[in-house]
């Protein structure tokens, strides 16, 4: 298998313009598309923080005709050796099975709100299949203010396998763009396959 046969031009140069283990990567992808081509993208690199350190963390999302294929690549671990490795773990969703797609924009000034310069100054994709879950609890109570009982706790689960924040000053403006494209397309081909 050649490298052109599943991956096109732009998804290869979208990974290697990180210089985040480009080739690993692109090693890691081909491996989980297989004979499968990507027909959308999106590469997103970002700071993670583990303690008083900060590492960098890639995410590389592939669509294909028939799933979505995420990849996620860390340097280091825990381990003593760990400074001179690094660690991709790729998932492969069907589309059929992913749940939610979820995509939130912050704009400046929505009064004058203009599609073709819309302003956005963040912008949150949301991805739910089912296999994660958030618990957000908090004490519940009742309507009376002087009521000192303990009514135990109240919560929302929320399905939340993937969430990627990009906002212009961090990521730039085109990469926001591409994060709003991907998101639309993956909503239609979601939508789709159910």
């Amino acid at each position: 298998m050649t490298l052109s046969s599943t991956l096109s031009r732009q998804v290869r140069a979208d990974i290697e313009a990180c210089g985040y283990f480009p080739e690993f990567v692109i090693d890691s992808l081909e491996l989980a598309l297989g004979d499968e081509p990507a027909t959308h993208h999106l590469v997103h690199q970002e700071a993670t923080f583990m303690g008083d350190e900060i590492h960098r963390h890639l995410t590389v999302l592939a669509l294909t005709p028939t799933r979505l294929v995420a990849l996620h690549t860390d340097e280091g671990g825990e381990e003593a050796n760990a400074d001179d490795q690094a660690i991709t773990t790729t998932e492969t969703v069907p589309l059929g099975n992913v749940r939610s797609v979820s995509l939130s924009r912050v704009v400046q000034r929505p009064e004058r709100f203009d599609s073709r310069h819309p302003q956005v100054v963040e912008t949150w994709l949301v991805l739910g299949w089912g296999a994660l879950s958030r618990v957000d609890m908090e004490p519940a109570g009742c309507s009376d203010p002087t009521c000192e009982a303990d009514h135990g706790y109240t919560g929302t689960i929320t399905g939340d396998d993937l969430t990627i924040r990009m906002s212009p000053a961090a990521d730039g403006a085109d990469n926001v763009d591409r994060l709003i494209r991907f998101a639309g397309v993956l909503q239609r081909e979601v939508g789709r396959a159910r």
